[in-house]
């Protein structure tokens, strides 16, 4: 059993960090203040090599390990978790799905420009079917050539700046989950619209929003598997996604770490630093031993999704542990920074408003939990 990095894993976490310092860092507050999307951070990861990373190497990627992607969106998360959550969805749920589902013609037609020239979406949920997958209505009927996909999909990371869009849709709505099918649909395509931004709490940078599919025509070679895989196809990517949120998680909790021990160190009360303050103390390091215990667990998820091992518990587990963890130690930030803290001048308040979505996308707290109860209930009935 081995806790460090590889020689290559250490290089890319080195190299991720600097272009974080230099690139995504410094403009973080002003984008999460304006909602402005990070594109040309996006480019500088495209022509570095980092948008499909984990794609081989005759698609154009680096063929990076899971670990190495993790690390990197936990140090991107680190800087901006705006940032981090758009690279995760890109690499995560779309480019390494297509990668496990796609045909040897939709590999070849779409993973090269996953490397960088365009961005990927997922759209799973929909209005009425969050965490409830099985609940999809949107529907995709076959017709010649073509399938016909109608519906509406929210709360859409990267709708309007992506070019290729994974969309759940139901050729069988009487199958409920099993009648689910994945398919990939251009942006460019007739009958494809994207609604109104949403105006977030946190995670301002990145793009919010619905997809609106109105007799959008979708080629039938553009299915992922085979009608009824859809559903399949949507859990094995939201495991990936989720270590991708749990690593999110533990970017985020780590900068507020860093904020609230500088700010300690020199903030005076009492003729002496708050560091030297048991309370401030023990909040510190209360925080530590709960973020390694996050990246562990979160780097174990990534080792066995890497490995090829049904990890669905391990995958919740680290979700679960890493944004709960994140959520209650953004509070302590802000708490040790007291009224600065509340200031949107000082980092910690944004990190705070980012940590929340962690306990809610890619299955809320709640479903975690009842993954982990239902994975562990089958184990001891065996």
């Amino acid at each position: 059993m081995n806790f460090e990095l590889s020689e290559e894993q250490q290089a890319i976490r080195k190299a991720i960090r600097e272009l974080v310092a230099k690139e995504v860092a410094p403009q973080a507050r002003e984008r999460d203040h304006s909602g402005e999307f990070p594109s040309q951070v996006i480019n500088v990861l495209g022509t570095q090599g980092y948008m499909g990373m984990m794609l081989p190497e005759e698609y154009g990627g680096i063929e990076a390990d899971h670990i190495s992607h993790t690390v990197c969106v936990e140090e991107l998360s680190r800087g901006c978790s705006s940032t981090g959550v758009i690279f995760e969805v890109h690499n995560s749920l779309v480019a390494e799905t297509i990668l496990h589902h796609g045909s040897e013609e939709i590999k070849e037609r779409y993973l090269p420009k996953m490397t960088g020239e365009w961005l990927g979406a997922f759209a799973l949920t929909e209005p009425g079917a969050g965490s409830d997958a099985a609940g999809v209505t949107s529907t995709a009927v076959l017709d010649g050539d073509d399938y016909i996909l109608n519906g509406r999909k929210c709360f859409i990371t990267n709708a309007g700046e992506a070019q290729l869009y994974l969309v759940i849709a139901s050729t069988d709505l009487s199958q409920k989950s099993r009648g689910l099918s994945a398919f990939l649909v251009e942006a460019t395509y007739p009958g494809f619209s994207i609604g109104v931004l949403e105006d977030k709490m946190g995670i301002r940078a990145s793009a919010t929003a619905d997809l609106i599919l109105e007799d959008c025509r979708v080629p039938k070679g553009n299915l992922l598997g085979k009608e009824g895989d859809g559903f399949k196809i949507a859990l094995g990517a939201l495991d990936a996604g989720r270590i991708g949120i749990a690593a999110q998680a533990v970017g985020i909790a780590q900068a507020a770490m860093e904020k609230a021990g500088a700010y300690a160190l020199q903030r005076q009360q009492f003729g002496k630093p708050i560091a030297e303050q048991q309370a401030i103390q023990w909040m510190l390091s209360d925080m530590a031993t709960d973020i390694e215990a996050a990246r562990l667990l979160t780097y174990r998820a990534a080792y066995l999704r890497g490995s090829g091992k049904r990890c669905s518990q391990e995958v919740a587990m680290a979700k679960l542990f890493a944004s709960t963890m994140a959520m209650k130690h953004t509070v302590s930030a802000v708490q040790i920074l007291g009224g600065y803290g509340y200031m949107k001048e000082y980092d910690v308040e944004r990190y705070m408003r980012d940590a929340k979505i962690t306990e809610i996308y890619e299955g809320t707290s709640e479903v975690m939990r009842l993954v982990i109860a239902g994975s562990l209930l089958k184990q001891l009935g065996d």
